[in-house]
């Protein structure tokens, strides 16, 4: 009688499975199928932004909603009287900047609350309605008002003649009832909070509250201003514009 080997027998087993000793090849495991990852979207790292840059949560509230034009002009300190100007264009992506343009405001600088003679340029956002020049107009969409009453006469803060500095105008609607002529007078909150605060051709000088530009910047400015994307100007030192 053969008494059965449990060890024997389990050895047995393991070699039938896995053919150790048996002359047969080892069998190499299979390696796992690599994992195929869904394709990523690509993102852009080139999309305008939905903010125009540098302006504060106050600043940005006062922009209409249906504005899709901004020209910016950015104060060197709130005592300047230079600045920087650039326009932006809201698209479908966002915010695009144009070219950053050199420009002068007034002698003094700024003011949250402009006053007649202050010689500070107000700070805020203001719609951008109406035109105007002693040249004829150049073809820009606002309605533009051509003749002699904009003749700029004598001299400016620094000796510069003014000659030519209303060459070229576009009413900044501060104090001023828009849909009129830069040249009218009407001021909806007195003559003692000034008003005439005008975008127009630069004099190398300071301004006594208007903001300039260079005249070939000036009429390119008229050329893009389109009433249908409800243009405005935001105005003021950096700092006063981030709040």
């Amino acid at each position: 009688m053969i008494t059965p080997n449990p060890q024997a027998a389990l050895l047995a087993v393991c070699l039938l499975l896995t053919g150790c000793g048996t002359g047969a090849a080892a069998t190499t495991p299979t390696a796992a199928a690599p994992t195929t990852r869904a394709p990523q979207p690509e993102i852009s790292l080139d999309l305008a932004p939905q903010q125009i840059p540098g302006l504060g949560a106050r600043t940005w509230a006062k922009v209409p909603s249906g504005t899709r034009q901004a020209l910016v002009v950015t104060g060197r300190g709130k005592n300047s009287p230079r600045s920087t100007a650039v326009l932006y264009e809201r698209t479908d992506a966002g915010w695009e900047a144009g070219e950053s343009l050199p420009a002068h405001n007034a002698l003094k600088g700024w003011t949250d609350h402009h006053r007649a003679g202050d010689l500070r340029s107000p700070i805020g956002v203001f719609t951008l309605t109406d035109a105007g020049g002693r040249l004829r107009d150049p073809g820009t969409r606002l309605p533009y008002d051509h003749g002699p009453g904009f003749t700029a006469t004598g001299t400016g803060f620094e000796g510069e003649p003014l000659a030519g500095s209303f060459d070229y105008v576009i009413a900044i609607d501060y104090n001023r009832e828009p849909g009129t002529s830069p040249l009218d007078w009407t001021r909806p909150l007195g003559d003692g909070r000034g008003g005439g605060i005008w975008l127009h051709v630069d004099h190398d000088g300071p301004t006594q509250g208007c903001v300039s530009l260079a005249k070939p910047h000036m009429r390119t400015l008229l050329l893009a201003l389109d009433p249908a994307k409800e243009p405005v100007v935001v105005m003021g030192d950096a700092n006063s514009l981030a709040r």
